[in-house]
Formats: structure tokens, C-alpha cells, sequence
């Protein structure tokens, strides 16, 4: 995780506790004028519109004090929804037996990109298994990583 959504997160995530929320995750898409910062959270009883637009109302206004991000961008607090990113080792190890998806930074064993079983975690490195070989992938190294739901 950058410094910045480190201090992004650090900033944020009080101000969602607070508010009896748990802050499932910081992501801040930077592309000039329409930089797009998004704050995921969650809660036991799941995340209704109306939770998203309380926690917008105060993240927002401790951003304008805070003024952390130099650029124009725009500001959106959703649910972690079916197909939740993942973060934390502490995610990852909460989802092991789950289908996920990963994208790295930088290429590991010659690929960037892993779909497969989440086996959970061990030490600082995501376990998964994609096609009867397991993978331990940094979680520094880790660029995005996603649930794929299933229907079934």
C-alpha cells in the first residue's frame, strides 16, 4: 500500500469507526482531473444507501479540513459488495476457500495476473492455488485483488 492511501486510510478509518462502520478498504485512482478516491465499509447487518451517504457527509467534510489530496477528485463510500476487494492479510485470511482474482504490480514467475483458490495466508504472502500449483504472493506486491462470487 502507498503512503498516501496508508495516510488516507489513517485519516478515514476513525472517522468511519465512529460512525459504527467498519472501513473495509481505501482506493484512490488517480487520473487527473477525475481522480476518483473510493471508501469501502461494512457492517454485521450489510450497507444500505443511506449508510454510504452519512459516512460520505463526514469523510467529506474531514477531507476539506484534512485537505490531503492535492487534485480535483471525486469522493464515493460503498459496500465491499459481492465480488469484495481485498486488502488486509487479515482479509485474505478471513476468505481462504474462496475463488479470487489477483493483480500484481510487477510480474511474479513471469505473470502479473492469478485466478484461483484463496488458501489464506502465511507470513506476509497471499497463498493461492491456480491449477494445482500454489502461489505465495507478496501482499506488498499485490496491485488488486477481488472475490469472484458464486452463484450457486
Amino acid at each position: 500500500m502507498s503512503s498516501k492511501l496508508e495516510q488516507l486510510q489513517a485519516m478515514l478509518a476513525p472517522v468511519v469507526e465512529a460512525l459504527g462502520y467498519q472501513c473495509w478498504g481505501v482506493e484512490f485512482i488517480s487520473q487527473g482531473k477525475h481522480s476518483l478516491l473510493r471508501v469501502y465499509i461494512d457492517s454485521a447487518n450489510g450497507i444500505l444507501v443511506e449508510d454510504c451517504e452519512k459516512v460520505s457527509r463526514q469523510i467529506s467534510g474531514v477531507l476539506d479540513v484534512e485537505d490531503p489530496i492535492a487534485s480535483e477528485y471525486t469522493l464515493e463510500v460503498s459496500s465491499p459488495g459481492m465480488d469484495r476487494p481485498l486488502f488486509t492479510l487479515e482479509q485474505f485470511a478471513a476468505h481462504a476457500g474462496e475463488q479470487v482474482k489477483i493483480k500484481l504490480r510487477s510480474p511474479f514467475e513471469g505473470r502479473r495476473n492469478f485466478q484461483g483458490i484463496l488458501r489464506g495466508t502465511e507470513e506476509q504472502d497471499v497463498v493461492v492455488l491456480v491449477d494445482d500449483h500454489e502461489y505465495l504472493l507478496p501482499i506488498d506486491s499485490v496491485d488488486k485483488a477481488n472475490i469472484i462470487p458464486r452463484f450457486d
